[in-house]
């Protein structure tokens, strides 16, 4: 366990310094939300959102959003590990390899739950939040979906990096996968409009319930419209856990070539 906390500390330290990784996975996310919220909460009223507040519903879909982008930049130390030769390197130790997995994918979960908290406090003084909750508690609940959610991308991003040969690929495969369902998330419009067969692609989707577990806690003024902190967090536990360890399960390739 000694060598996974080093692990972890060294991946955060690096982060620290990469200041544009650092900086980039939390700005887009917010000038998505300033430009995107109050272009269509001004120009397009929209009536539909259960209260009425586009750049604040927005709110949850950006923090989700700033998890996708964490964990897909997270992965970026596997592969200089790897092509550095550190990665063989580290498993020729007597560690177990799971330990040193273990101690990357905390790193990532760390930075990509910080970095989405970052952007949850920046952007809460500035919308009408209800906290039906109370701000304490909601910002409990918020926190609670953001690990999970974040412990769940952490876990997929391990499994992926851990098969795939180059960082190109393992981007192309990440933007694939978790682009359309962030779009299909309800981050940016509500499911309950959509024709039938979009609604049960979002009730499928993963992501749903990060998002609606964070409007739960913070936008919303009741849970009207929305699928209950419940069943959210039963989701949203289930597959962080089982994601997670199918990341941690296979021992990585420590060459391009797999050899």
């Amino acid at each position: 366990m000694s060598a996974a906390i080093i692990l972890a500390r060294r991946d955060l330290l690096a982060v620290v310094r990469s200041r544009s990784q650092l900086y980039s996975s939390m700005l887009t996310p917010l000038l998505f939300l300033v430009f995107l919220g109050n272009g269509v909460s001004k120009g397009l009223e929209p009536s539909n959102l259960p209260a009425g507040n586009f750049t604040a519903y927005l709110v949850a879909g950006t923090v989700v959003m700033t998890s996708v982008f964490s964990s897909t930049f997270s992965s970026a130390s596997y592969y200089r590990d790897r092509d550095s030769g550190l990665l063989r390197l580290l498993l020729s130790t007597p560690h177990a390899p799971r330990n040193l997995l273990l101690g990357k994918s905390l790193a990532a979960l760390a930075i990509g739950t910080l970095q989405a908290l970052i952007v949850l406090l920046v952007a809460a003084p500035f919308v009408d939040f209800e906290w039906q909750y109370g701000t304490l508690a909601g910002l409990g609940i918020a926190l609670a979906a953001v690990v999970l959610t974040n412990l769940m991308l952490t876990g997929l991003a391990q499994a992926l990096a851990s098969r795939i040969q180059t960082m190109q690929g393992f981007h192309l495969l990440m933007n694939l996968a978790l682009f359309p369902l962030l779009f299909f998330s309800g981050a940016f419009f509500p499911v309950d409009d959509l024709p039938a067969w979009l609604q049960a692609l979002a009730y499928a989707n993963p992501l749903t319930y990060a998002v609606d577990g964070l409007e739960l806690a913070t936008y919303a003024a009741n849970g009207d419209g929305f699928m209950g902190l419940g069943i959210d967090f039963v989701v949203l536990g289930a597959l962080a856990a089982g994601v997670y360890a199918v990341g941690l399960a296979r021992v990585p390739k420590v060459t391009w070539s797999g050899e």
